[in-house]
């Protein structure tokens, strides 16, 4: 069962730690954003530190994407990333879309995601070109993503997933192949 109190403060933290210093970032601010208490994040996280651990990681993200064999993988990919959005509320990888300003805590974020899903699917791919396909399907995603994100009525974020799926994971199986 979603947690919708969860799923606010993961959304906050996401873009508070995305936006501003980590020095800067408290969790009375994540707390107002995500219209909850400063307690809550505490019982579920723990601390901000703790916090920002689970924003900058991106392991289960990586391990959701790559299950599927090889042949699958690629509408595998484009199902679980609109699904999850879906069904969660988030998103799995553009996060690291807004940490691409400076600091070592989007540092942190953006080395994370390099290192959890742009080189698992480096080590995943076969073939000549393994670390270049990877980065590509990565920028293929985030594209998905930020279309979905920015017109979140439009086309790409109320299409049939299936459809989705028909249209968008030829390309990335592709690279996969």
């Amino acid at each position: 069962m979603i947690d919708p109190g969860r799923t606010a403060i993961l959304r906050a933290a996401r873009r508070a730690f995305a936006l501003q210093p980590y020095a800067a970032v408290t969790l009375r601010g994540i707390a107002g954003e995500a219209n909850v208490s400063a307690a809550l994040i505490v019982k579920h996280f723990g601390s901000k530190e703790a916090l920002f651990e689970r924003v900058a990681d991106f392991s289960e993200a990586a391990e959701l994407l790559l299950d599927a064999p090889d042949a699958e993988l690629g509408a595998h990919i484009v199902r679980t990333l609109v699904t999850y959005r879906r069904d969660n509320g988030l998103d799995l990888l553009l996060r690291v879309v807004f940490a691409a300003g400076g600091g070592d805590e989007r540092a942190l974020i953006r080395e994370h995601f390099r290192d959890q899903v742009t080189r698992a699917f480096t080590d995943r791919l076969t073939g000549p070109d393994a670390d270049l396909r990877a980065e590509l399907i990565t920028a293929q995603l985030l594209g998905l993503s930020a279309a979905m994100a920015i017109e979140r009525t439009g086309p790409a974020a109320t299409a049939d997933a299936e459809r989705i799926v028909e249209l968008y994971s030829p390309a990335i199986q592709a690279l996969i192949n």
